[in-house]
């Protein structure tokens, strides 16, 4: 094996995730050069991962990347994403190539009756199926994530207030289904007596300002303030991090850090919780069990479809306070 192409086009955690896979490859063929596809925007999550020789990207159509990849002459394309324009790439490269169990019927099945038929196995494992007929096992290393050594600091940025350790508190998220209130926050990060690091992006900015407001001087926004690598750094940095089901959740799962993971609409059974196969006591999911209407998607809503959004409202802010406290102390 010579040469072989990694396909994930989207989004941060999904590609995090892949990550294993790419380093077990790399152990499994320490001669070969694998290249990885993905969307231009997600570019700066992959750049510094020692394991990948080239990073290809598209901007807007597939058919642009086309002409480069198959210049490349691949002897193996593995499809992390396993949709029409990545099959449409395994096609029009032709040779070998494989993909995992998207499983994709089953959690239609789950979203819409509630009938759960989905195994018990986290996606890192179910990708791991790509590549199991190349005889390329599991290290059960965990994910990995490596920020560039020319990025620049996010810790100049920060209030000296906040230099002797904070929480992350991840806010920021592609859909609002999968976010706390901004209420909740506020009341969250009041029971919380310890200096707290707001991360988002900037669509987030907003809230972020509230929060900070609302809460004093414990708090410090940095929502729209960083870059992805930047955000990640301060992740590295925490000594707990709270975060609702997103890509950065991820990054803190590969900085094996302390997690609060606070789920609404998704559920763990579709696979996507923290993975840290080394030690899972990091990690402790708060979420609102017995609702009829959750999971009421795999990915989320711009809002709640019953209009209650019962499944983050009704979390227990002072049991998460409480865990917070737990973390920090350890």
């Amino acid at each position: 094996m010579k040469k072989l192409l990694v396909i994930r086009f989207s989004s941060i955690g999904d590609i995090i995730l892949t990550t294993p896979i790419v380093r077990c490859l790399k152990k499994y063929f320490p001669e070969c050069e694998i290249h990885y596809l993905t969307k231009q925007a997600f570019k700066p999550i992959l750049k510094a991962n020692p394991y990948i020789t080239k990073i290809i990207t598209i901007d807007k159509r597939i058919n642009e990347a086309i002409p480069i990849l198959r210049a490349e002459k691949y002897d193996y394309v593995v499809d992390l994403h396993k949709n029409f324009r990545s099959i449409g790439v395994r096609l029009a490269l032709g040779g070998k190539s494989s993909s995992f169990p998207k499983l994709n019927f089953k959690k239609w099945l789950l979203v819409n009756f509630k009938i759960n038929l989905l195994p018990n196995i986290h996606i890192v494992d179910r990708y791991f199926e790509a590549i199991k007929s190349m005889g390329v096992k599991n290290d059960n290393s965990g994910l990995d994530y490596f920020i560039p050594e020319m990025e620049p600091s996010a810790f100049d940025l920060i209030p000296e207030s906040h230099r002797s350790g904070y929480v992350a508190m991840v806010i920021g998220g592609k859909h609002k289904t999968k976010q706390m209130p901004v209420e909740l926050s506020v009341r969250l990060v009041k029971e919380i007596s310890y200096p707290v690091i707001i991360l988002g992006g900037p669509d987030d900015s907003t809230e972020g300002s509230i929060i900070e407001s609302e809460a004093g001087n414990q708090v410090w926004s940095a929502c729209g303030k960083l870059s992805i690598n930047q955000s990640a750094m301060l992740i590295k940095q925490a000594k707990v991090v709270i975060t609702n089901d997103t890509g950065l959740m991820h990054i803190a799962a590969a900085f094996k850090k302390q997690i609060i993971s606070i789920w609404g609409n998704t559920i763990q059974e579709f696979g996507m919780y923290p993975y840290i196969p080394s030690n899972k006591d990091l990690y402790r999911i708060f979420e609102v069990n017995g609702l009829d209407c959750r999971p009421c998607s795999k990915i989320g809503f711009d809002k709640c479809p019953k209009k209650h959004f019962n499944c983050m409202m009704k979390q227990d802010i002072n049991a998460i306070a409480m865990c917070t406290s737990k973390m920090w102390e350890n």
